[in-house]
C-alpha cells in the first residue's frame, strides 16, 4: 500500500475524499443547471435576468461561433435554411389533411425585451395547431421575430431561392404529448414553429397593437402586460400555403426539435413598424445600441426533404 492509499484509509483521508466527491457533484449539478437555464431562457424571458447573457450573442460571439459552445450547431437538421422552390416536393397529403390553426383572442399576456428580440408570452389555453405535417396537437407558447438593418431587405432567417425579407416572425408551439414545454423543447417532435415573412409595404393593422408596445420595453428585461384582447392569427397571411421541413431552434441551444412551417406569402408591414423593431435596444461591445441583425444565416440542408402544399 502506498502513502496515498494509507492516508485515504484514515478517518481524515475518508473525510477529504467525501469532500472532494461533494465538490465534483456540485460542479456536475452546476453544469446541468446551466443547461436548464439555457433551455428556460428561450421560452421564458424573465429567466434571462437570473442567468446572465455572456454565453452567446449576434456580434462578437455570433452565429459563426455558436458551435464552440453548442456543437449541435453543426448538426444534421439545423435551421434556418434556404428554401429552393424547384427542389421542394409538393405533397398532396398536406392538402388532404389541412393545417388547422386556432388561437384565442385573450391568450397574449405580455411583451418582453429579451435582449435578443421582443417576445410575446402566451397562455396556451385555447390555442392549438394540428394537421398538415403534424402528428399531434401543439399549443402556442410565444412569438418573436428576427430582423436586419434599417432600410435593408435582409433580416429574415429563412430565405427563398436566396431572396431575403426585412424580418421574419416565429410563432412557437409545443407538442401536447409532453407534459410541458420544458420537456418538449429537446425532443425530435417537441416543437412546431410557424414562420411568417414580413415585407415592407402598408401598415399592418393587426401588428400595430404589438409594435406600439415596443416603446415601453426599450431595454433588456423590460416587460409590459397586454391589457387588450389580441388574436395572433391576425399575423398570418390570408393564404395558408407553406413549406415544411424538420429543423432546429435558430438560437442556442439549437435543439433539433422543430417541425418548421414556413408560410409562402409574406405579410406587409410598414417602414415605421419595421423601424419600431430596431428601436428596441440591446447590449453591444461598444455599449447600448439599436437591436438589429438578430438573425442566423441559412444552414446546410444536409439532404433533408422540403415539402410543399
Amino acid at each position: 500500500m502506498n502513502l496515498l492509499s494509507e492516508f485515504l484509509a484514515t478517518p481524515q483521508g475518508l473525510q477529504l475524499e467525501i469532500s472532494n466527491m461533494t465538490r465534483v457533484a456540485r460542479v456536475l449539478l452546476s453544469c446541468v443547471h446551466r443547461g436548464l437555464k439555457h433551455q428556460a431562457r428561450y421560452f421564458h424571458p424573465s429567466v434571462s435576468r437570473l442567468c446572465g447573457d455572456g454565453e452567446w450573442n449576434y456580434y462578437g460571439r455570433g452565429p459563426n461561433k455558436w458551435h464552440e459552445q453548442f456543437p449541435i450547431a453543426k448538426g444534421q437538421r439545423q435551421s434556418p435554411i434556404d428554401i429552393v422552390t424547384s427542389n421542394a416536393k409538393v405533397d398532396k397529403a398536406l392538402s388532404d389533411n389541412p393545417l388547422k390553426v386556432s388561437y384565442s383572442n385573450n391568450c397574449c399576456q405580455s411583451v418582453t425585451n429579451t435582449g435578443a428580440s421582443f417576445q410575446v408570452v402566451v397562455d396556451g389555453a385555447g390555442t392549438e395547431i394540428s394537421g398538415g405535417p403534424l402528428d399531434s396537437t401543439y399549443k402556442l407558447v410565444q412569438f418573436h421575430a428576427h430582423w436586419g438593418p434599417l432600410g435593408g431587405d435582409e433580416g429574415s432567417e429563412h430565405t427563398v431561392d436566396g431572396v431575403t425579407y426585412p424580418a421574419e416572425l416565429h410563432l412557437v408551439h409545443w407538442n401536447q404529448k409532453y407534459k410541458d414545454v420544458g420537456e418538449a423543447v429537446d425532443k425530435p417532435d417537441g416543437l412546431a414553429v410557424i414562420g411568417v415573412f414580413f415585407s415592407r409595404g402598408k401598415e399592418h393593422a393587426g401588428f400595430k397593437p404589438i409594435s406600439d408596445l415596443f416603446a415601453k420595453v426599450p431595454r433588456k428585461a423590460d416587460k409590459v402586460d397586454i391589457s387588450f384582447n389580441y388574436d395572433p392569427a391576425c399575423l398570418l397571411p390570408a393564404r395558408r400555403d407553406y413549406w415544411t421541413y424538420l429543423g432546429s431552434l435558430t438560437t442556442p441551444p439549437l435543439f433539433e426539435s422543430v417541425t418548421w412551417i414556413v408560410m409562402k406569402d409574406p405579410v406587409e408591414v410598414s417602414a415605421e413598424q419595421l423601424a419600431a423593431l430596431r428601436n428596441l435596444l440591446w447590449e453591444t461591445p461598444s455599449g447600448e445600441g439599436q437591436m438589429c441583425n438578430n438573425y442566423r444565416p441559412p444552414q446546410p440542408l444536409q439532404g433533408r426533404l422540403v415539402r410543399s402544399t
